[in-house]
């Protein structure tokens, strides 16, 4: 079955890069969420408003687990940083999943809720509803793909070969 969550974990150029790689994410796009209203724009977020940048990921459930998009999206992030990853600060970049899926939401507020178990420490990932959701503008999707050489603080190398699109694997010794 098909399924959608919205994952903010700073910047969302290096985000969608990193899930649109990966086996089973059918489609990754970036975002505005959860700001308070709608048809906002990349200036809006950077200076006036409360938005993530997320980016939306529609996956098949039965070509991967929540648990792997899981491990796969804390891998990336730091989940002890509040409102910054990498060299982005800000309330924009902020960490979370997002997905008006009651049930997909608490199986991930489940696996966090194992991780600080484990971690015997909290975190600041956010764990909620999309409020209002505004896709961003068409120069910031893809971006990374358009831009190569642009700033990213997530290792796009780092997702294990056998989680890869053929197409990315080719790039791996």
């Amino acid at each position: 079955m098909k399924k959608e969550i919205f994952i903010a974990g700073g910047c969302f150029w290096g985000v969608e890069a990193y899930f649109s790689r990966v086996l089973g994410i059918e489609k990754a796009e970036s975002f505005y969420i959860n700001g308070g209203f709608e048809g906002v724009t990349y200036k809006e977020v950077c200076t006036t408003t409360k938005h993530a940048e997320a980016v939306k990921i529609i996956y098949e459930d039965s070509q991967i687990s929540e648990e792997i998009i899981w491990n796969l999206y804390l891998n990336i992030v730091d989940p002890y940083s509040l409102n910054k990853q990498g060299n982005d600060i800000g309330t924009q970049y902020r960490v979370g999943i997002y997905s008006n899926d009651e049930e997909l939401l608490d199986k991930y507020k489940k696996l966090n809720s194992q991780f600080v178990k484990k971690e015997n420490k909290n975190n600041f990932l956010e764990f909620l509803p999309v409020y209002d959701q505004t896709k961003a503008e068409e120069y910031h999707q893809k971006y990374l793909e358009k831009n190569p050489l642009g700033y990213c603080h997530i290792n796009l190398y780092s997702i294990p070969k056998e989680l890869l699109k053929e197409e990315y694997k080719k790039n791996i010794n």
